[in-house]
């Protein structure tokens, strides 16, 4: 089975999957159907979404770090390695990333209450108010991108993703959301 029958429009995902048809007929082309078209949307929609993060002088993956800090930001500052873990990035790659946002003033480090050797990151008060501002300018870039779907469809997609990201977490032996 190709997989491709019962599709909305054409794209060009579907073209390669028409593609496949005819060099492989009996081709279950459906995952690509689905991962392919997921691969272009999150590229498609991050050169959209990635600008008003440029505006605010952040790097790749700083918006992460402070997303992060915020999301915890009632139980205080965060360990430096719990918050490696929740960018799923190395130690390294979020000291560069802590780097760069103490230097702009939007983070402090501290010493680590728990652990005298570790660190703990915080958001300053100009590190919160520019995260808050963002990530509300960021959900409704991101809602432009699923516009596309009403709630109930968006609610729907967002079930069956979070079913497919369980699955694949649970095979790899990694958390579930």
């Amino acid at each position: 089975m190709s997989g491709s029958s019962n599709q909305p429009a054409a794209d060009a995902v579907a073209g390669m999957a028409d593609e496949w048809k005819h060099v492989l007929p009996d081709l279950d082309t459906r995952p690509l159907l689905v991962l392919g078209r997921l691969q272009r949307i999150v590229a498609r929609s991050d050169a959209s979404l990635r600008p008003a993060f440029a505006a605010a002088g952040l790097g790749a993956g700083d918006f992460d770090v402070l997303a992060a800090l915020r999301r915890r930001d009632p139980a205080g500052p965060v360990p430096a390695g719990d918050l490696a873990e929740a960018m799923l990035v190395t130690p390294g790659a979020a000291t560069k990333r802590v780097d760069r946002l103490a230097a702009a003033g939007l983070v402090t480090r501290e010493a680590s209450e728990s652990d005298r050797r570790g660190r703990s990151i915080a958001l300053t008060g100009r590190g919160r108010t520019l995260t808050d501002r963002l990530m509300n300018e960021h959900m409704a870039n991101e809602a432009t991108v699923i516009a596309a779907l009403d709630d109930a469809e968006q609610d729907q997609l967002a079930g069956l993703l979070a079913r497919i990201l369980n699955h694949i977490e649970a095979d790899n032996g990694q958390e579930g959301i």
